[in-house]
């Protein structure tokens, strides 16, 4: 007996009404892209290794997806590679490859690459796939879409203040309230491990503050010293663990703690300009709160850094996130071109709208309406119908073959359409058709123009 073949594990299938639902919210975000003037661009799915190795920090680079050199791969790795199992060196040699991690270091090098065909500042928005190799869990999968919208070649914070707006104009229509957009600055967390005098340890810092809400206060305490950071910082400290208040009065407290530090003042200066920005513009749906806990642990973010919390009501992680990056594009060579973006997670947001049975119940990728097959005449006779109505933006069908009428509605009912068109002789003759209610099982008699406007009453 054949094996009953498997996906790898952290990927899925896509049934046509989740593909419905998904394509929902992409059209969603794309639209509210274009409303901010963010154009589309796509780049390939795998990049050169060197492009995308080191630019994520240790931990990110051992979640990148290696594809192995084509041919005879192991030719190029060398015997004393091999013998002593040197995993990182071998990899470099059999392994010139890798699939995107994100979508935010493969835009830095379009940037580079396309320099000169590029009218900065250039605002650009990219719905692709990505791959982590990650433990999957709920919410997190090892190929997922991310929907992202950057700025470069500005450094003005007003374009912070647009990305913050951005988020909560997609929110707001996809109809999700609650949403915490969390906004930190990486000047400021700069700052705080100047004060505590742990400079040294910036990145160690930065990774386990970053693990708050998965590991508990005492668990980040605890890799902070397993890195080197010594209790003494970690006491100085812990006034970051209990900020509380309003946005104002955590911007107070981080000025005093940081009052001693130029770098984390001009972190205090920038932030305190987006929140009086936003408190002045309002926002719809979404919240925006300062948690100086918010690192993401992604090296190449030196400004604003953004991360958007689901609603209390749904148990689940970030639903995006993004940053200002100054240096991003120095990396492959370009210096001085300032960057900010954000990013939505499809996957996640999906999952938010399932538990709050937010999707309309217009979203579906299953027809409207069937017409029955009584024969080749019958069939004739109805596909100019048929035509119309498609052509009036209904989703329609013709069910293929002439069988029993049973069977027909059988497979109407299975697919969930709500109507069934019939056509026999008398419907012919007296050019009529019979449109049933599959839900309440009605059938009325109408002519084609009535049947065209009754189906638009329930097209979307």
């Amino acid at each position: 007996m054949a094996q009953k073949p498997s996906i790898p594990k952290g990927t899925r299938d896509f049934s046509p009404n989740e593909v419905a639902k998904r394509q929902y919210i992409i059209s969603t975000i794309k639209n509210h892209f274009e409303k901010f003037g963010f154009q589309p661009i796509e780049t390939p799915s795998f990049e050169n290794s060197d492009t995308l190795m080191g630019k994520y920090g240790e931990e990110g680079d051992r979640l990148i997806f290696k594809i192995l050199n084509s041919g005879d791969f192991l030719s190029k790795a060398s015997e004393e590679n091999l013998q002593n199992k040197d995993s990182k060196k071998i990899t470099s040699q059999i392994s010139e490859k890798a699939l995107r991690y994100d979508l935010t270091v493969p835009f830095a090098r379009y940037v580079v690459q396309h320099q000169n065909e590029i009218d900065f500042p250039f605002k650009r928005y990219q719905i692709q796939p990505v791959w982590r190799a990650d433990n999957p869990q709920k919410g997190r999968f090892r190929e997922f879409y991310q929907c992202d919208a950057d700025v470069v070649g500005s450094k003005s914070l007003w374009q912070e203040v647009e990305l913050i707006q951005l988020y909560d104009a997609v929110f707001t229509d996809l109809n999700v309230e609650g949403v915490t957009i969390k906004i930190n600055n990486r000047k400021i967390l700069s700052g705080i491990a100047e004060v505590i005098g742990a400079s040294d340890k910036l990145i160690d810092f930065t990774v386990a503050l970053d693990k708050l809400d998965k590991i508990g206060e005492d668990g980040v305490k605890s890799e902070m010293i397993a890195k080197g950071i010594s209790e003494e910082a970690i006491e100085k400290v812990q006034p970051v663990f209990n900020f509380t208040g309003t946005l104002a009065d955590k911007i107070k407290q981080l000025s005093e703690m940081l009052q001693t530090s130029v770098e984390g003042m001009k972190g205090v200066e920038e932030l305190n300009f987006i929140c009086n920005a936003i408190d002045s513009i309002g926002l719809k749906s979404a919240k925006l709160n300062l948690d100086v806990t918010l690192a993401r642990g992604l090296n190449y973010y030196t400004g604003a850094i953004f991360e958007v919390a689901a609603p209390e009501t749904v148990k689940l992680g970030s639903i995006g996130g993004g940053g200002r990056y100054d240096d991003l594009t120095g990396i492959f060579g370009l210096k001085n071109v300032s960057g900010v973006g954000i990013s939505f997670g499809l996957d996640r947001i999906y999952l938010v709208l399932e538990e709050l049975n937010a999707f309309p119940e217009t979203v579906s990728a299953v027809s409207k309406v069937i017409f029955l097959n009584f024969g080749d005449k019958e069939v004739l006779y109805v596909l100019p119908t048929i035509q119309k109505l498609r052509n009036a933006g209904i989703k329609t069908e013709l069910y293929p073959d002439n069988t029993k009428m049973g069977k027909q509605f059988q497979f109407a009912d299975k697919k969930g359409i709500q109507f069934a068109v019939i056509v026999g002789e008398s419907e012919m003759e007296n050019k009529q058709f019979a449109l049933k209610n599959l839900a309440n099982g009605e059938q009325t008699l109408v002519t084609e123009h009535e049947l065209i406007e009754n189906l638009k009453q329930f097209s979307f």
